[in-house]
């Protein structure tokens, strides 16, 4: 029978193995970081849950997360309900993301695609129109990584077959991310604010 404890151990047991991405998830940092501080903005997109990461980490970029600074621009790709259901309705839900990325990107962005199995359709074809404007893609999957791993130009394959695992991690680097690009910006303006 399913208990909690059993999943807590899958859930610790695929977060222990996280440190084999490390460098992986450090290097996505480092895009995320350069792209904001050439003031570029960060788009986000995913389906399901992966949807809810980008729209809950395009939040913590645009507001804050644990310090105060100014807002960073992040957009998730999953928020407008008219642009994805007149797409949906006019077009085809395979490219509700690469309509927008045409729209919104420019060369100065980057583009963090989130998809557990590296497979879905709507995401290969808004990293394809990222890849035409020049934007950095920065990748979060799992399982192999499908074909999404091999057009990104950082990926991050969770060590894990499990959704719910890999969406755990997928939070978690996140987070991560945000503590990072937090600390960078909040220390620029303290040097701004010392020379000032």
């Amino acid at each position: 029978m399913k208990t909690f404890i059993s999943d807590l151990e899958d859930h610790l047991t695929m977060i222990e193995r996280l440190r084999t991405c490390s460098g992986e998830i450090e290097a996505a940092s480092k895009v995320l970081v350069n792209t904001l501080k050439q003031g570029g903005k960060v788009l986000l997109c995913g389906n399901g849950g992966s949807a809810a990461d980008c729209q809950h980490i395009a939040a913590e970029f645009v507001v804050r997360y644990e310090l105060k600074r100014k807002a960073l621009a992040a957009i998730a790709l999953t928020t407008d309900t008219s642009i994805l259901t007149a797409h949906a309705n006019d077009f085809e839900f395979e490219t509700v993301f690469s309509r927008q990325v045409e729209a919104l990107a420019t060369d100065k962005d980057c583009l963090i695609a989130i998809s557990t199995s590296g497979k879905s359709k709507n995401i290969i074809k808004a990293v394809a129109a990222a890849k035409l404007k020049g934007l950095p893609i920065v990748a979060l999957t799992g399982c192999e990584g499908g074909d999404l791993v091999r057009q990104a130009t950082v990926s991050i394959i969770v060590p894990s077959q499990v959704t719910a695992r890999i969406q755990e991690a997928h939070i978690l680097i996140g987070h991560w991310w945000c503590g990072v690009i937090e600390q960078a910006f909040s220390e620029e303006e303290f040097d701004a604010g010392s020379r000032a």
